[in-house]
């Protein structure tokens, strides 16, 4: 049998394992760009600085509890306000001159990506409720561009808002300086589904986190 003889009686594998090597490349590589589901955060996952002692260590069923507060136009603002939305939630408080404006900023831009999405919504509470009243949220509101169907500035009870912050959103540190209620926001953005799960934390201060978070946020709506 010559060279090319015994070559002849291989071509038929040869094309076999070649059409074999491309199928598994791609299973592969499917695989490996495949968008993996976000976790649902739980407080025992969280830093404890971050988290009231009642539930560091709560592993599963933490859901952003109900609660009633006011916005910029003087509304009442629920959770039902943000009933079968995604939403994107912040800590803030409009004298700040820090990270604040940065998050702020922040925040705008993922207002101008989500305009036209009727399933996501922003919500932005004060950590310092007694400055921050409603005509002070309105005239934030318009220097920052804040368009009212899309994105909620609230205040309300410092109480309610300490323990959303603490218990539900798992986002703000005490500071044992002031009051018993007093908060230091972090610079935290908080991705929440429709079921009022945690499902991402990202630096607002960062622009890479924010587009992290714009690509969680497709991932959250392909899975809602």
């Amino acid at each position: 049998m010559s060279f090319i003889s015994f070559f002849k009686g291989y071509k038929n594998f040869g094309i076999f394992f070649s059409v074999l090597c491309i199928v598994i490349i791609a299973i592969i590589y499917n695989i490996l760009n495949v968008d993996k589901p976000l976790p649902i955060y739980q407080p025992a996952m969280v830093s404890e600085e971050l988290v009231d002692s009642t539930i560091q260590h709560q592993l599963k069923y933490h859901t952003i509890a109900d609660f009633e507060l006011i916005n910029q136009n003087g509304e009442i603002v629920t959770q039902d306000t943000y009933k079968d939305k995604i939403y994107i939630a912040d800590f803030f408080f409009t004298t700040c001159q820090t990270i604040c404006p940065i998050m702020t900023d922040h925040m705008y831009q993922i207002q101008k990506e989500i305009i036209n999405d009727e399933e996501v919504m922003l919500l932005s509470h004060s950590v310092t409720p007694k400055i921050d009243s409603v005509a002070q949220l309105k005239r934030y509101a318009k220097k920052k561009g804040v368009i009212d169907r899309k994105w909620n500035l609230v205040t309300g009870d410092k109480k309610q808002i300490y323990e959303l912050a603490r218990k539900s959103y798992l986002a703000v540190k005490t500071d044992g300086n002031g009051d018993e209620y007093d908060m230091i926001h972090t610079e935290n953005f908080m991705l929440i589904d429709k079921k009022r799960q945690i499902r991402g934390f990202y630096d607002g201060t960062d622009p890479e986190e924010i587009n992290r978070l714009l690509k969680d946020l497709a991932i959250l709506k392909d899975e809602s």
